[in-house]
């Protein structure tokens, strides 16, 4: 009597709710009322599933030893009774309508993104995250941004290790968000499970989705679609603040924005020393394009090409320019203009004419970087 006890008090603890809902192995519950509609189905479905197959299997054993053949037992003739064709379709049909109506109500909602507080223009791209806060005037890129050492297994990984980024995406609490989604290349999937939010960024289409947090916090997630070679290198982080914050945050960032802009006019007129050009490019490479033509700058054969030697690198510095600023279309060299300050861009330029031995000896000022926007504006 006592095993027994001990044996369904440990079924107890297993199957009860709060150690199924914190075990590691479980659905987590999420910070939204979708998640936890999720969350919550899945129980459902699960406890459904786990009762259907208990039943099965007790009524199977049960035959099996009730009606064997070594206590006589002979096989009923039921073959085309009506009732049991009637009962064993029956049976299945109410369970299934049992899931459909509640796993129908959660896909109905999950997927009514109107009447949005806020929208949000998420661009996936290979390997980064670019969001738009539409109407507000406020956009950046999201760039992974753990240390090279600890991805080369030269320093000890720290908790979040490939789930951290530069910028995150800020959103408030308590306010629906709308997110559209796209893909400036190939398919990508932004992810987040504590907002049970996953959707494909596909190249030339507007998927859309929402969430509305009720908790403020930090929440992780990825690229959940297989896109590349760096595909596990796509984090992304998003920063759930309370209304009040929010809007101080957005408003820190348009302040932000607009210090940038003169920061860059006021470079227009300066000419910056090489080192301090050479210093700033190679964290800007590093951060922006090593994961391609590699830290080394040999890119990777037949899918990058290098750059220590190439003709594009030692050749015209317009055309140079040109390349890194709009990009290949047709390849995975990306348009850089909005991604990088004028500064930036024309350190990071200045590096690759000088790193690896190609000693070019060129220094790019940030006014031939502007130069070069404005003939493109021109052009267009």
């Amino acid at each position: 009597m006592g095993k027994l006890t001990s044996t369904l008090w440990l079924i107890l603890c297993v199957f009860s709710h709060p150690v199924l809902a914190n075990s590691q192995y479980n659905m987590r519950k999420g910070v939204t009322d979708i998640s936890n509609n999720v969350y919550q189905l899945h129980m459902t479905i699960f406890i459904i599933c786990c009762v259907i197959g208990v039943i099965v299997f007790a009524i199977m054993f049960w035959a099996l030893i009730h009606h064997r053949k070594s206590k006589g037992a002979v096989p009923a003739q039921f073959h085309e009774s009506t009732k049991v064709e009637i009962l064993w379709t029956a049976i299945p049909f109410v369970i299934l309508i049992a899931m459909a109506v509640p796993a129908t109500k959660t896909l109905i909602a999950m997927e009514d993104a109107s009447k949005a507080d806020l929208t949000i223009k998420i661009t996936g791209s290979q390997w980064k995250w670019h969001y738009e806060y539409m109407g507000e005037d406020v956009e950046f890129y999201s760039i992974l941004s753990t240390p090279q050492d600890e991805i080369a297994n030269l320093a000890d990984k720290n908790p979040n290790y490939l789930l951290e980024v530069d910028k995150p995406l800020v959103l408030p609490i308590n306010q629906k968000v709308r997110f559209l989604m796209t893909s400036d290349d190939v398919i990508h999937s932004w992810w987040v499970p504590d907002f049970a939010v996953k959707k494909d960024a596909n190249p030339g289409f507007i998927n859309e989705t929402w969430t509305n947090i009720n908790e403020e916090g930090t929440y992780r997630g990825q690229c959940a679609e297989l896109c590349g070679k760096d595909h596990g290198f796509m984090p992304v982080v998003v920063v759930a603040k309370s209304e009040a914050d929010f809007k101080t945050w957005l408003a820190d960032a348009k302040q932000a924005k607009q210090k940038a802009a003169l920061a860059d006019a006021a470079l227009l007129d300066k000419t910056l020393p090489k080192e301090e050009l050479m210093t700033l490019g190679e964290q800007v490479y590093m951060a922006n394009c090593a994961a391609c033509h590699q830290p080394t700058g040999m890119g990777l054969p037949g899918v990058f090409p290098a750059l220590k030697g190439s003709p594009i690198v030692l050749g015209d510095i317009k055309d140079h320019i040109d390349v890194v600023i709009h990009g290949r279309p047709g390849t995975a060299m990306q348009a850089f203009a909005k991604q990088l300050s004028i500064k930036q861009l024309a350190a990071v330029i200045t590096y690759k004419r000088n790193a690896w031995g190609n000693d070019t000896g060129d220094v790019i000022q940030p006014s031939q970087i502007q130069t070069a926007l404005d003939a493109k504006v021109e052009a267009n």
